[in-house]
């Protein structure tokens, strides 16, 4: 019988679900008094069940928010539904830089602090955790996800999409501390309910059982590559990899974010400029195709070329890329 068909209620899915959660405690060293539920939704259903659960921490219902790309101001203007939303910087021009975190104003009366760990469309990453005073933080870490080993009890929340590094469409990871449970608002959706759920053992309601059993099968993988801290190390390989063509290219090849703040899961870029030159990008894209490499599209609202460079893309593939990047420069560079 395949996962896709038995039921959810079953020893043998017990089995498949403990299975998963043991490996992501383990992987993550995720401490005792942490919940971890598989939910549905993704990432945008977080959107709305991080304020829904937790503005209710403080009377006030105000909530800090780092807004560094297209997620995070989704997730903000989602939050405005619930919560008095305090973006503490102010508002960027461009999805370019992590605004230095000494300059942010925060709330001390906010119920959490949220950021996004790393910005899909623009291609921004943190690469620390931030000191937000003692405040409950709030990440979304679907894009880099066990892309690098993270300290768990610095967060009162961490959730993640598994399409990107740890299976495939369909489960959303939370992992909640024990003592911000009970605090979801009376219009909370139930399904939404992170103390609902934990109490149920993620089965309120029928799981996405075939992703959950996909994603144990991706964190066996990456347990028996060495783990987050392998994926670490890979992860720089890979994206330094490209990150030195676009450097050493004279300008063919341009990156708009700042050194210190890129993403080493998505890294945009444009040819010929930093507006781009369209003809030359359509171009990039349909000799990439010929050779065998899809997905390379800016998203649309930003164009350019985007390579992303998730758990499951090896070094061999990147190389071909790389490879590409430097006849296509030769080729058509003045």
């Amino acid at each position: 019988l395949s996962a896709k068909e038995m039921s959810h209620r079953t020893s043998d899915f017990t089995k498949i679900l403990n299975s998963a959660e043991n490996l992501m405690r383990e992987l993550l060293n995720i401490p005792e008094n942490y919940k971890v539920i598989f939910l549905q939704g993704g990432g945008s259903g977080q959107f709305s069940a991080v304020p829904l659960n937790l503005i209710g921490l403080k009377e006030g219902r105000h909530a800090d928010y780092v807004v560094t790309g297209a997620w995070s101001a989704k997730a903000a203007k989602e939050a405005e539904k619930y919560a008095k939303v305090n973006i503490v910087h102010p508002k960027l021009g461009t999805y370019t830089n992590i605004p230095d975190p000494s300059t942010w104003n925060l709330n001390p009366d906010a119920s959490y602090v949220y950021y996004c760990a790393n910005e899909t469309v623009h291609g921004v990453e943190f690469d620390f955790v931030p000191d937000v005073k003692g405040a409950v933080l709030v990440c979304d870490m679907s894009s880099n996800f066990l892309s690098r080993p993270v300290d768990v009890s610095k967060f009162g929340v961490i959730f993640a999409g598994a399409q990107k590094n740890v299976g495939c469409a369909g489960v959303t990871v939370v992992i909640v501390r024990e003592d911000l449970l009970g605090f979801a608002l009376k219009e909370c959706p139930v399904v939404l309910d992170y103390k609902t759920q934990a109490m149920n053992g993620s089965l309120y309601n029928t799981p996405p059982c075939y992703s959950i059993y996909i994603m144990g099968l991706v964190l066996e993988w990456i347990k028996n590559n060495g783990g987050a801290a392998a994926m670490d190390k890979l992860s720089l390989i890979k994206s330094r990899m490209i990150y030195d063509i676009i450097d050493k290219s004279n300008g063919f090849y341009v990156c708009p974010v700042e050194k210190k703040n890129r993403s080493r899961m998505n890294v945009p870029f444009r040819i010929g400029s930093i507006k781009g030159d369209e003809a030359l990008e359509k171009k990039f894209l349909e000799k990439a195709v010929e050779l065998n490499m899809i997905s390379l599209k800016g998203h649309r609202s930003v164009g350019g070329i985007r390579a992303s460079l998730y758990n499951a893309v090896t070094v061999e593939d990147v190389q071909k890329l790389a490879t590409f990047m430097r006849s296509f420069m030769q080729m058509h560079q003045s």
